[in-house]
Formats: C-alpha cells, sequence, structure tokens
C-alpha cells in the first residue's frame, strides 16, 4: 500500500496533467486519436506532448485529443492552434518529432515545414 504522501502526489500529477488537458490557453495542440491515429502511435505522441508541456512549465498551452481527422495515411496527426495564426497539421509524428515540435514551434516559434501535412 502507498503512504498518504505517495498518493498526494500522484493525485497532483493526474490533476497537473488534467488542466493541460482542459484549460483555456493560447495554444492548443490536438492530436488526432481516431482508430488509425491510434493505430500508427498516437497515444505515445499524445503522451510525450503531455509530459513535455508539463516539463517544461508551459503555461498557456494546452494538449487535447479529437477523433480522426481524414487524413489517415498521414497518422498520427498533430494540429496546432495558436490565437490570431493559421492552423498548423503536422503529420507521420513520433514521439522524438513531437518533441522537436514543442522545442521549434511552441517554444521557438517556428513551423517546422518538412513535418506538415
Amino acid at each position: 500500500m502507498k503512504s498518504l504522501e505517495e498518493l498526494r502526489k500522484i493525485r497532483e500529477k493526474a490533476q497537473a496533467e488534467l488542466q493541460l488537458r482542459n484549460s483555456e490557453a493560447k495554444i492548443k495542440i490536438i492530436v488526432g486519436m481516431g482508430t488509425s491515429g491510434i493505430a500508427a502511435g498516437a497515444r505515445e505522441v499524445l503522451k510525450t506532448l503531455v509530459e513535455e508541456v508539463s516539463k517544461r512549465g508551459l503555461k498557456d498551452v494546452i494538449v487535447t485529443q479529437t477523433g480522426e481527422k481524414g487524413l489517415s495515411s498521414a497518422e498520427p496527426v498533430v494540429e496546432i492552434v495558436e490565437e490570431g495564426k493559421e492552423k498548423v497539421i503536422y503529420g507521420n509524428i513520433d514521439s522524438k518529432k513531437a518533441i522537436k515540435i514543442i522545442e521549434d514551434h511552441i517554444i521557438g516559434g517556428k513551423v517546422i515545414k518538412e513535418f506538415l501535412v
């Protein structure tokens, strides 16, 4: 059995991750989690994005999910929606590319052209 302190830490971590998915933010990262996305590895991509946003303390960024985007040949698909900018859709994303999206696009403000759909 876990101690009360360990359980408290688990609860706080889970609440922080939920906050990353539900709060109002200037940047939304949306992962396609339809059947083809999940089969292509979207769960791991979603997990990586949530961990990176949390680890880096990005407060104006949320990570959420959606169903099929109609781009099954490009799954996993990640969509970036920013206030005042056109949305960007990246395809064939894995965990390594997801980290690069956080570093270059979300933090650096630079669209990664080679990942675009």
